[in-house]
């Protein structure tokens, strides 16, 4: 009886070695870098005036890439309202991205944003889905990525 629970127990400990393995292995694409996801469902549930905040680490001369629900058909677009330090992150690029499937009118896309790390210290994104011209609605939304850049 001993020997039986004995090999459960060195089974039981291969697996769970082996799986904390893949977990932990890299993929071995060299080119993914760090990136947040906000999707509409999670703007939508948020209360007037709060922004949806992210967190991440990562290494100096990084690309992140911040991804968030939009729809230009609504005349919104994401804004770059603040970098807190400028020596910590620079924003790269932006760039709109259709829905997937067909041309669906009304249908939310996203928009990507690349930022880079250039510095170590902590830095703070801010960004507000807005309608840009005068007499447009302001800061429907609201995303803030705090960075830390060891």
């Amino acid at each position: 009886m001993k020997h039986h629970s004995l090999a459960s127990t060195v089974v039981v400990l291969i697996v769970a070695s082996l799986l904390a393995a893949a977990a932990c292995s890299d993929s071995g694409d060299d080119s993914s870098e760090p990136s947040v996801e906000v999707s509409c469902d999670d703007f939508a549930t948020l209360d007037a005036g709060f922004a949806v905040v992210k967190e991440m680490t990562v290494d100096a001369d990084t690309l992140m890439a911040v991804t968030l629900c939009s729809n230009i058909t609504t005349g919104h677009s994401w804004e770059l309202a603040d970098i807190s330090d400028a020596s910590v992150l620079e924003h790269v690029d932006s760039q709109y991205v259709s829905p997937e499937g067909a041309n669906i009118p009304g249908a939310a896309g996203k928009e990507t944003w690349t930022f880079r790390a250039i510095g170590k210290g902590a830095s703070t994104v801010s960004m507000e889905y807005s309608q840009p011209w005068e007499g447009g609605t302001k800061r429907s939304w609201a995303f803030d990525l705090v960075v830390a850049v060891r």
